[in-house]
């Protein structure tokens, strides 16, 4: 096995591993910093309206994962937030959230209640947050949907009754089988929380089905990859998210060795897929094959994980700040801060800025390597955190590059000889 700190986890308490620098910020002349906003507004391209808002309705967590961007990685600014959203905080999001809908003339907006761990925010706060931005987008004619993503250790009837009642869709982090799970989803003692999350399982998969939104996998080399996708499958999920470890060039993932061609992590996600696709009845949806598929066949992603459709999530941070996606956390301190914040700014605001155009622009964003491979349209150069280097911003390839190429490849290998052989059958 790889030396476990080489590759980037991290001991629980936010510090770096001995064997690590912190990174630096970049400097203000690589990507997106250096992206020229009014020559690309003058060109006639236009940002598109945030429809995904994720509030961290509370800023620590019960459970200690050594593997955990937000608390081990390079951004250490959980340490300054508050530990929940207060209610005026709630109610100037709910404001900022209306406002924005008004702007845009949006039906629909999704609001995802996160963390940290969300649940410990308790159910009285998290029914209050959901009404209050319900009541401020219902007067101007905008549709809330509100969905979680818990790690489901203090998930319960009370809960879930609460949820059930206010159309909360509930999405469960799960890593498979009872070992694999516990190899890092830990309490800080470092006992394992695979018994207490298949019973929280439990009633997603019986009496609160309808709620059930699916299950967050993180994929870890060390487990069996076909075990952990019957695993997950026990409980009847109506998808599935299989998660790269998130790093980037500077502090790569586990195994994941930068100069190195080999395909740890498309190998064993090739292995999910063929039972998947092989499976005598559809189980379930897995988010990363079919929107691979869906590009595969000319649609549009709706994931950021590949393609070129533009993000349209922000995020607010339980003290207000407006800030970018929370997986930039992983990359250094203060990568994912705008400045912004709701007591005072627009979500309109955040729309001009720069890195938050960056993830809008497609193609215009990626690296040089991107636009000469032939699967830009359907890789879209991977997550965008994952391309972090301190020397190019976020204008390099993926660091999971090899890994995406291979995987990509596969499924539209796969894909042409089913739909030959299907054809045949006609």
């Amino acid at each position: 096995m790889q030396n476990r700190a080489k590759w980037g986890w991290r001991k629980r308490g936010g510090g770096l591993s001995n064997n690590q620098e912190p990174t630096k910020p970049p400097s203000e002349n690589v990507f997106p910093a250096n992206l020229d906003v009014a020559e690309l507004l003058a060109s006639g391209w236009r940002p598109s309206a945030f429809r995904q808002f994720i509030l961290k309705v509370h800023s620590r967590c019960d459970l200690a994962c050594p593997n955990c961007y937000v608390y081990e990685m390079a951004d250490q600014g959980w340490r300054n937030q508050p530990r929940q959203m207060s209610p005026a905080i709630v109610a100037h999001t709910a404001y900022r959230i209306a406002e924005h809908a008004r702007t845009h003339r949006l039906s629909d907006v999704d609001v995802i209640l996160h963390g940290g761990e969300p649940l410990l925010a308790g159910a009285e706060s998290l029914e209050f947050i959901v009404r209050t931005i319900r009541s401020a987008c219902a007067e101007v004619g905008t549709r809330v949907r509100v969905s979680m993503q818990t790690n489901a250790v203090r998930l319960d009837e009370t809960f879930l009754r609460i949820f059930s009642d206010l159309g909360i869709r509930v999405g469960v982090s799960l890593d498979g089988y009872a070992e694999a799970h516990d190899r890092t989803r830990v309490f800080a003692g470092g006992r394992g929380s695979h018994e207490r999350v298949a019973r929280a399982l439990r009633l997603l998969d019986g009496p609160f089905h309808q709620i059930f939104a699916g299950i967050l996998c993180t994929i870890d080399l060390r487990n069996d990859p076909v075990r952990t996708y019957r695993a997950l499958l026990e409980f009847d999920p109506p998808s599935v998210d299989f998660l790269l470890p998130h790093g980037n060039w500077s502090a790569p993932p586990p195994w994941r060795d930068p100069d190195s061609t080999a395909t740890p992590y498309a190998d064993w996600l090739i292995r999910v897929f063929d039972e998947w696709r092989d499976a005598p009845r559809f189980r379930t949806e897995i988010r990363l094959f079919h929107e691979i598929t869906r590009l595969l066949s000319g649609g549009a992603s709706r994931s950021e994980s590949v393609g070129l459709s533009p993000a349209l999530m922000v995020v607010v941070e339980t003290g207000g700040a407006i800030e970018q996606s929370d997986i930039l956390k992983s990359a250094y301190q203060g990568a994912s801060a705008t400045g912004l914040h709701v007591l005072t700014d627009a979500f309109d605001e955040a729309l001009r800025h720069p890195a938050v155009i960056a993830r809008q622009i497609g193609e215009r964003a990626l690296a040089p390597e991107c636009h000469a491979c032939e699967l830009l349209r359907v890789c879209g150069g991977g997550l965008y955190a994952h391309r972090f280097r301190p020397s190019t911003g976020f204008r390099s390839p993926s660091v999971y590059c090899p890994d995406l190429y291979r995987l990509i490849s596969y499924i539209s290998d796969r894909h042409a000889r089913d739909t030959v052989r299907l054809k045949g059958r006609v």
